[in-house]
């Protein structure tokens, strides 16, 4: 499933608690980052599932979009904690 939220972070900051998000508020399904770069995280989890975070520039801020088989839940909990940018009327 694809989630996506649009954020005032920049892509430092919302990778930078993305990793510490999956390492330690969830616990029982933790994951680790495997890949990197400027605007991208590839976390590996449990049983070898993947979660994938693309941050993309979006006017004011950034549009995170992330993909999961497994991680639906974590990566929705995860979204939730970024502050919210209300896209232009």
């Amino acid at each position: 499933m694809v989630h996506e939220r649009l954020t005032p972070l920049t892509s430092p900051e919302i990778i930078g608690r993305a990793k510490r998000f999956f390492a330690e508020r969830v616990p029982n399904n933790a994951a680790y980052p495997e890949r990197e770069g400027p605007s991208f995280l590839t976390l590996r989890g449990q049983g070898g599932e993947e979660i994938a975070l693309a941050v993309m520039p979006a006017g004011a801020g950034s549009r995170v979009r992330a993909s999961t088989l497994f991680f639906d839940q974590a990566v929705a909990r995860f979204l939730s904690t970024l502050p919210q940018l209300e896209p232009p009327a």
